[in-house]
């Protein structure tokens, strides 16, 4: 993995499900004309990018894995 020049000029979108109320800790999407980009909002210069491939594989194994009930 190499580090790359964070892109200029993206527009950020915080997930609906982000809280608010102070709670920093949000996904957040941005598109390009051949890229989207994925980022945490608290760490806003590690950005993700994705091949459609990985993405729909992160996508599928986050829809379809394993579920823990919650604890206590």
């Amino acid at each position: 993995m190499k580090d790359l020049p964070v892109p200029e000029g993206l527009h950020w979108q915080k997930s609906s499900f982000s809280g608010g109320g102070g709670d920093t800790s949000c996904v957040e999407i941005s598109t390009a004309p051949t890229t989207l980009h994925l980022r945490e909002s608290d760490s806003p210069t590690t950005i993700l990018s994705p091949t459609p491939t990985a993405l729909h594989a992160l996508l599928t194994a986050l829809r379809d894995g394993p579920r823990t009930p919650p604890q206590g």
